[in-house]
């Protein structure tokens, strides 16, 4: 029993939010399930509500719709994802900056290609498919994901290790996107750097595409040398270049 506090206000939940919990934990469950095994396409209300034991009209007031319980799982993955990605980096030297990035990406890329329906969902087709509801949810992934390469960047940044562009040197209109990227990932660093590290995301992100989707793979069959060879560049890039 746990011991009783002064002030301590927590009320226990009532049994009508323990269901509500559950029933939100296994909808999500139940349809990352769907997604793994199926794809995106496979996530229907009915197809949830039919392995969770209740009637899709129930779970759709719960969730708003089939792009709630979409918003939902997004939510659910990109923290779950997430966490590996940081759990990988945190295991190293907090001043190994180079390996910290080596590592997060690595864990960007086994991650992705083991899982890619739920890949589809952050950053392929199925996001589309989310954004074309009206829904703005690659702010979730920017700050999250943005949000921990960021703090190795700020690390860079301060140290004076990571060389950027000015704000001047860069289009107008592509400076105001960058500072909007910067702001979502909740970092005070000039825009330059924000640059640096969306010059980063958009090959990386190439080369998820190519290995989830097997884009390619008549030559890559294998795409751990390329991912090698973009890692030099890109740490290169950063400041801290592995040695030869």
């Amino acid at each position: 029993m746990r011991p009783s506090v002064e002030g301590d206000t927590a009320q226990p939940a009532s049994r009508r939010e323990r269901l509500r919990a559950e029933l939100e934990r296994d909808a999500l469950a139940a349809a990352r399930k769907l997604i793994a095994s199926e794809g995106v396409e496979a996530l229907r209300l009915s197809a949830v509500a039919r392995e969770v034991g209740v009637t899709p009209p129930a779970l759709y007031r719960y969730f708003e719709g089939k792009a709630g319980l979409t918003l939902a799982v997004y939510e659910a993955v990109t923290r779950d994802f997430v966490a590996i990605v940081a759990s990988v980096a945190g295991a190293l030297d907090p001043e190994d900056f180079r390996g910290q990035l080596y590592a997060a990406t690595r864990a960007v890329l086994d991650w992705s290609v083991a899982n890619p329906g739920e890949f589809d969902l952050l950053m392929g087709a199925g996001y589309a498919r989310l954004v074309a509801s009206g829904r703005h949810v690659d702010q979730v992934l920017v700050r999250e994901l943005g949000g921990l390469f960021g703090q190795t960047f700020v690390q860079l940044w301060r140290r004076g290790i990571l060389s950027y562009p000015s704000e001047e040197a860069l289009e107008p209109h592509l400076r105001a996107q960058v500072a909007a990227y910067r702001r979502l990932m909740g970092h005070d660093y000039p825009v330059g750097v924000a640059m640096v590290m969306i010059t980063c995301w958009r090959q990386i992100y190439g080369l998820l595409c190519m290995a989830v989707y097997g884009h390619l793979a008549s030559s890559f069959d294998d795409y751990l040398p390329l991912f090698e060879n973009m890692m030099d560049d890109l740490l290169a890039l950063c400041g801290v270049p592995r040695e030869r």
